[in-house]
């Protein structure tokens, strides 16, 4: 139910993956000087919208039980997003965001077909998990890092603005699967999970498919934009 409820948002609002609201933008670029409390707010409004994490850190959750599990893991994803995110602005380090985008869209299709068992039944080999939430990790806040050089980012305050937003971003992360995780502890406890897991993760596979193939459109369509 969850996974459907979140593939038909994905569809809905394909256009936002990665994006910073228009009036998030204005506001973002009149801001001059230290303003911890607003990037902090934007940060958080980024992750709890943004279905793209939101259906990858699912997929990373999905089977883990214990608490000290999925901290690991989290952890992991936060310091790749946190790296990317701070150094592609601080640093200048832009890529056509449509390839970052299409990129993330395969890290969900990876963790689906982890989550199948696919790489052990198909190549007989099983990827390090800890190590692909890692780097995906870092395409995630890279593609981040994309947008907000589009906007006009005053220099003053702006590492305190950035470690402000990354703040965000992880309250926001804590937030949003803290609500996933209550979710998928009365799921697992019905006799239908176990049932439905593997549909589970075709539709998140899917999901991931389409946010590819909507991002690699963008690409050939607007080219360099």
């Amino acid at each position: 139910m969850f996974i459907a409820v979140a593939a038909a948002t994905f569809m809905a609002s394909a256009a936002y993956a990665h994006g910073v609201a228009e009036g998030d933008q204005a506001f973002i670029e009149t801001i001059n000087g230290p303003a911890p409390g607003a990037f902090l707010y934007l940060g958080a409004k980024h992750m709890v919208t943004g279905y793209d994490h939101l259906l990858f850190l699912f997929g990373v959750i999905f089977f883990l039980y214990r608490m000290k599990q999925v901290a690991a893991y989290v952890t992991l994803f936060a310091i790749g997003h946190s790296t990317t995110l701070i150094a592609g602005v601080l640093l200048g380090t832009h890529v056509n965001p449509y390839a970052i985008d299409a990129i993330i869209g395969l890290s969900v299709v990876y963790k689906a077909l982890d989550n199948l068992g696919a790489y052990q039944r198909w190549f007989g080999v099983q990827p390090n998990t800890k190590v692909a939430v890692l780097v995906f990790g870092l395409f995630h806040g890279f593609g981040l890092a994309t947008k907000l050089q589009d906007f006009a980012l005053p220099s003053n305050g702006l590492l305190v603005n950035l470690l402000s937003f990354n703040v965000g971003v992880e309250i926001g992360q804590l937030l949003a699967l803290s609500a996933i995780l209550i979710g998928m502890g009365y799921w697992r406890r019905t006799p239908s999970f176990r049932r439905h897991a593997i549909a589970a993760n075709v539709v998140l596979m899917t999901a991931g498919f389409v946010l590819t193939g909507y991002q690699l459109a963008g690409l050939i369509l607007e080219g360099n934009a």
